[in-house]
């Protein structure tokens, strides 16, 4: 359910990859209220490994991470798994060039941070086609 009521038309299984645990947890939230199925990791390593196991639909992840950073996760998901689609975000004051080359990398939505619920919850509809 979205937060204006409406509700969301297709469930997804949603990977979430961020080093920041408050905005794991914050968007896993969100997106498990308006539907959707979610799994958690706190860097690239873990999403990946994670989207091996059992593969998720979409993947939001954060540029700016330890052990393994977000552009570096794109292409790895990209090439692992090119269906799947891929919101990248960033919060750091060098955002718009390094969402600029996610984009070039294959996320079809990219947000800078900060961003409200609503923001996010349209980008997840956008990627997911409802």
């Amino acid at each position: 359910m979205r937060p204006d009521g409406r509700k969301l038309n297709a469930m997804a299984r949603i990977l979430i990859i961020d080093d920041d645990a408050d905005m794991r947890v914050l968007l896993g939230q969100a997106l498990q209220t308006a539907g959707h199925e979610v799994v958690l990791a706190a860097d690239g390593r873990e999403g990946v490994e994670q989207q091996r196991i059992k593969p998720a639909e979409l993947v939001i992840t954060d540029i700016y991470m330890p052990n393994q950073a977000g552009l570096e996760t794109i292409i790895q998901l990209r090439k692992e798994s090119p269906a799947v689609r891929v919101i990248a975000m960033c919060g750091e004051s060098t955002a718009l060039p390094m969402l600029s080359a996610a984009q070039r990398l294959g996320a079809i939505q990219v947000l800078q941070r900060p961003f409200v619920g609503e923001e996010m919850l349209t980008a997840v509809e956008r990627a997911l086609g409802t």
